[in-house]
């Protein structure tokens, strides 16, 4: 018989279960009530977690009737071994990095929370993806591109690199292609955070971020909002106490949805030491003013811009963004990079869709009046609103303990959307901008949570 001994969290609670290391490696011969008790007693949030976003580790007990024991193992020098019953549990060799992060991932996934309410989602406008979907040009491309899938991609993505080159009026060598925002990310504080240097933000901002500085060992400095903004002249303030070497703004922001001028954003660059580097996301860009977006320059060293094909573009699916920055950024990057991240689908969809400005026109328009039935959805409830340059809308619900139970009661109508997570930002509900029938029902559910619960 095989038992699992489960280790849950730094004290070493257990829980036994009958099963297969298979059945523990899916899920699906999990005693999930018994694993639960343990989280929560360990502090463990479990509820939409994978397994392997809990820290766990397994024993193997590996029982042997005596009736068909097999003979004692001989040791390398013929001499018989010892018969233990018992095999010890063998702790991985980790890194001390690795062995110090908390039990958590960036964001739990709507499909974690469909396979733990046992039904799918009606409405889904919790990520910030966009439903009106990909241009018609990128989608024929990508079919194409399917049946050559069978060839690797091009680890240069040469084409796409070149064509945004021209798109943006810089050089070939200052495009950085990579797998998403978040996987080019996680590649830049490889090569510019050593483990336990400060790298400042603003506090709540993008998770992903934080969770590649946990990741590499390096160590958050974080700003408050002030106003539902992210605050220039005092993260300059902490990048210069602290000595960073790297910071990051989002802008539009995420998850506020607000927007600095082009202008303070090149105050905050002026203000860095000449050893800091600036990255300044722009996933949101396509849906921001003009007065918000900066000139491109990539004469500054310290300046690196990350854009995405996951908003406007409609392709959060493909994993696909890119970097703006100095050729020496881009070197650098290279010598770590993933170098066949980025699959041949996404990079035909992607080079197709810089062709195709009448969908994305179409797209910025549909996300304008997205916007604006959301603010008055939110006025005709009496609830504030953060005004927005991105393709979401935080509906202010006065709150934290409110704008949590008006999750729930969202989720229990199979409605997915998401909160900031620290305040002040956590009063407010992040709705994406949907299709047309996503924002009818939307309000149909809001309006019943907000009934139900007497706000």
């Amino acid at each position: 018989m095989l038992e699992v001994v489960l280790q849950v969290g730094a004290r070493g609670s257990t829980h036994r279960a009958g099963g297969t290391p298979n059945d523990w490696a899916d899920g699906s011969g999990v005693d999930r009530d018994g694993l639960s008790e343990v989280a929560n007693s360990e502090g463990v949030a479990l509820e939409g977690l994978t397994f392997a976003s809990v820290p766990i580790s397994f024993a193997y007990d590996l029982i042997t009737p005596p009736e068909s024991a097999p003979p004692s193992p001989t040791a390398c020098d013929g001499a018989p071994r010892q018969h233990s019953r018992r095999r010890n549990r063998v702790s991985l060799p980790l890194t001390c990095i690795v062995k110090s992060l908390p039990p958590v991932v960036p964001f739990v996934g709507p499909e974690a929370l469909e396979r733990r309410n046992g039904r799918p989602f009606q409405v889904r406008v919790g990520a910030n993806e966009s439903p009106f979907g990909v241009s018609p040009t990128a989608a024929e491309s990508m079919r194409r591109a399917v049946g050559e899938l069978w060839m690797y991609n091009d680890p240069e993505a040469h084409d796409l690199t070149a064509r945004l080159a021209d798109e943006h009026g810089v050089r070939y060598g200052e495009i950085s292609v990579g797998a998403g925002i978040d996987d080019l990310l996680g590649v830049l504080v490889r090569i510019f955070a050593e483990p336990g240097a400060p790298i400042v933000t603003s506090l709540g901002s993008y998770p992903t971020f934080n969770y590649h500085v946990a990741g590499y060992g390096a160590c958050l400095e974080e700003v408050p909002y002030v106003d539902d903004h992210a605050n220039p002249v005092a993260l300059v303030e902490r990048v210069c106490r602290c000595a960073a070497p790297l910071i990051y703004l989002a802008n539009p922001d995420n998850p506020m949805g607000t927007w600095l001028p082009a202008q303070v954003v090149g105050e905050i660059l002026d203000g860095l030491p000449e050893q800091t580097v600036l990255i300044l996301d722009e996933a949101y860009v396509d849906f921001a003013p003009p007065e918000a977006i900066p000139e491109i320059v990539t004469d500054d060293l310290r300046l690196i811009r990350a854009r995405t094909f996951s908003k406007a573009h409609g392709m959060a699916g493909a994993r696909i963004g890119y970097l703006i920055a100095h050729a020496e950024v881009v070197s650098a990057i290279d010598r770590v990079r993933n170098q066949f991240g980025v699959n041949r689908v996404a990079q035909a969809g992607a080079l197709a869709s810089l062709d195709d400005g009448e969908h994305m026109r179409h797209v910025v328009g549909e996300v304008e009046s997205g916007r604006t039935e959301l603010v008055a959805l939110a006025e005709e409830l009496g609830l504030n609103h953060v005004d927005s340059a991105t393709n979401f809308v935080n509906i202010d619900m006065g709150s934290g303990d409110r704008a949590r139970a008006t999750l729930a009661g969202l989720l229990e109508r199979d409605v997915f959307v998401r909160m900031p997570t620290r305040p002040p930002g956590d009063r407010c509900i992040r709705v994406t901008v949907g299709i047309s029938d996503q924002r009818r029902l939307f309000a149909e559910a809001l309006r019943s949570v907000v009934a139900e619960q007497g706000y």
